[in-house]
């Protein structure tokens, strides 16, 4: 009973040190300290309705945790921890995207209005307590050996735009939001690896009627397969870039905000009143495809080769 009671303890004893011990390897390993630029975040917590102070390594932390499964390899984090600094450093140095929503804030922690942020109290929710420290320090890991690192286009930082998964080939900026950015060009991507990239979402024309003011329904049931939907544009990369919907013509990029379908990437099949959207990929398509990126560390390749493929003619440059 003594020796087991003993055994218990030292379990015990060994659990309750758990966390520190992880703490301490981590610091071990910690990489050759760079200097820090010392920037402080003022970021608009989305579900405290609250501004929250945080160092710029912190925010970046919970940025990655949120944008990326922090089961991928770490050359793919690497990456990811690069482009979410520049995205936050574009956003506060001078001439940079201001955030006008909430005062005082430079950015918000809503995925709809920039980068998702979480706190490690959620990355406990999602991932469980012991989980949780083994991915809060290896995302850690990748935040502080890339620390200092942004993405520059010809001495100027960019927008480092970045999705999901592409389906097999990332957009051109201008195909999706107009505005081109020669950093931003579409890049074959078999490395996508993606495990279920195909999805279907299926509309009756009523409720395709309703949600785009169109007039699919009153398209005679004879000529509706030819009629209904027509590509009238196509990106350079061959996705649909603009649909007619019977009396309407729709960008790809509107559409699949309305109809809440996962990609541009997007095909159809039409069964009586019913259509069905098939679409392949996640995310806009541009820049940065992030189960490329997985694929692409899988491959062995860095973080900087990772970046420098989605990232046209870019450069990692320090922070001054």
């Amino acid at each position: 009973m003594r020796k087991f009671l003993l055994g218990l303890f030292g379990l015990f004893l060994i659990l309750a040190t758990f966390p520190t011990l992880i703490q301490e390897i981590h610091n071990l390993l910690k990489p050759p300290q760079i200097q820090s630029p010392g920037t402080t975040v003022n970021m608009y917590n989305h579900f405290t309705q609250k501004i929250e102070q945080l160092s710029l390594d912190d925010y970046l932390v919970g940025v990655v945790a949120a944008e990326m499964p922090a089961s991928f390899p770490m050359e793919a984090l690497k990456a990811q921890a690069v482009a979410a600094r520049t995205y936050i450093m574009q956003r506060m140095s001078p001439g940079g995207v201001k955030n006008t929503r909430y005062p005082g804030a430079d950015v918000s922690s809503d995925p709809k209005e920039g980068q998702a942020w979480i706190s490690r109290a959620e990355m406990e929710k999602r991932w469980g307590k012991v989980k949780s420290l083994e991915y809060y320090y290896k995302i850690k890991w990748a935040v502080e050996s890339t620390q200092g690192q942004v993405l520059t286009y010809k001495a100027q930082i960019i927008f480092p735009a970045f999705h999901a998964s592409c389906g097999g080939g990332t957009e051109n900026a201008e195909e999706v939001w107009v505005t081109s950015a020669p950093y931003l060009k579409g890049v074959p991507c078999p490395y996508c690896a993606d495990p279920n990239p195909v999805r279907q979402a299926t509309y009756t024309l009523a409720e395709l009627d309703q949600k785009l003011k169109t007039n699919l329904s009153a398209v005679p049931v004879s000529t509706a397969n030819n009629k209904l939907l027509v590509i009238t544009k196509e990106t350079k990369t061959g996705r649909p870039k603009e649909i007619k919907l019977g009396n309407k013509t729709y960008s790809t990029t509107i559409l699949r905000e309305i109809l809440n379908l996962r990609s541009t990437r997007i095909t159809w099949s039409i069964n009586g009143d019913k259509i069905t959207f098939t679409t392949k990929g996640h995310g806009h398509g541009v820049g940065l495809c992030q189960y490329g990126a997985k694929g692409l560390a899988e491959q062995g390749k860095s973080y900087e080769d990772i970046l420098k493929h989605y990232y046209t003619g870019v450069e990692i440059t320090m922070m001054k």
